[in-house]
């Protein structure tokens, strides 16, 4: 049920930041949103684990500052492998990744036990 709900916010995240931010398009059909949602996910779990982990000293050094580069990196790398989320440029993809965290963070805070 966990996943459920993880994966659901994520889905949640991903539309609102397509619709807040001008240069990133998602399709509007739920159920591709979620299999964004879905490789979202993934890419966190196994790329975004090495990414955070190597980058630990730069976000340490920018009070955490960093991460928000090491998220929009996997917002982008999520972009390239699927052709239902289009990101326009590096902006785009920071203030989605900016969205997208601030949203899972309260989402997920709510939502689980």
């Amino acid at each position: 049920m966990r996943l459920i709900i993880r994966l659901a916010v994520n889905a949640f995240a991903l539309w609102l930041a397509a619709t807040l931010v001008s240069g990133i398009d998602l399709t509007d059909n739920i159920p591709l949103i979620v299999l964004v949602a879905l490789i979202f996910g993934l890419v966190n779990v196994f790329i975004g684990s090495v990414l955070k982990l190597l980058s630990l000293p730069l976000t340490i050094v920018t009070l955490g500052l960093f991460a928000l580069v090491v998220n929009t990196a996997l917002l982008a790398i999520t972009a390239s492998l699927t052709d239902n989320l289009q990101i326009d440029g590096f902006w785009s993809a920071f203030l989605g990744a900016l969205i997208i965290s601030i949203v899972s963070s309260v989402l997920n805070t709510i939502f689980t036990d």
